[in-house]
């Protein structure tokens, strides 16, 4: 088994983290964006799919192709934030399945059934875009995860071939204090779980 996390660690992935709504202008460099994705794609996905893809608009230019698509509230929380992060997933993610997971051929459980297909991409996009979350903590930066925006007009924008669908979007960089909300109360373990 592996060892337990110290206390400060574990305050920064989740006891201390806040979902932020305003940044600093602090940039993010390349370097760092992909120091991201290489932790990131180690969590694990159903299969090791990996339908996950991922759109860095970082631009003035980028953020203003967004733009459009985010709610009012959104807007100047994106605009500041050093990256906002598109997470989308493959609509056709199982034809890497061949390489990546070579245990069996699993590419005709998704290939000819586009319901599945879609609902593991989403819930594991969805997961992937959690660990995009938490290996930003992990690296220093602040983030604030969205859905509020029209992922039609993200997806006609960033992906007009409908390969890759918008699942949610998350604003990277440098917290503002100003954004940083006092953290709202949680469910206790008695009112969401059971062992049994």
């Amino acid at each position: 088994m592996s060892t337990v996390l110290s206390e400060p660690v574990l305050d920064q992935l989740f006891r201390s983290a806040r979902t932020v709504h305003a940044f600093r202008p602090e940039p993010i460099d390349d370097d760092t964006l992909h120091a991201l994705y290489d932790l990131l794609k180690w969590g694990p996905t159903a299969f090791n799919a990996q339908p996950a893809r991922y759109v860095f608009v970082r631009s003035l230019e980028a953020k203003q192709r967004l733009r459009p698509a985010l709610s009012g509230g959104n807007v100047a929380q994106t605009l500041a934030a050093a990256v906002t992060v598109i997470v989308a997933h493959d609509s056709r993610f199982y034809e890497h399945l061949p390489a990546q997971f070579p245990a069996y051929d699993a590419k005709p459980i998704f290939e000819g059934n586009a319901q599945v297909a879609e609902a593991t991409a989403f819930r594991n996009s969805s997961l992937q875009g959690a660990y995009l979350i938490l290996a930003a903590r992990a690296l220093g930066l602040d983030s604030g995860a969205q859905s509020g925006f029209d992922a039609a007009a993200v997806n006609r924008e960033f992906f007009p071939d409908g390969r890759f669908q918008a699942n949610f979007l998350v604003n990277l960089g440098v917290a503002d204090a100003a954004g940083v909300f006092p953290r709202g109360p949680r469910l206790a373990f008695s009112e969401v779980a059971q062992i049994v």
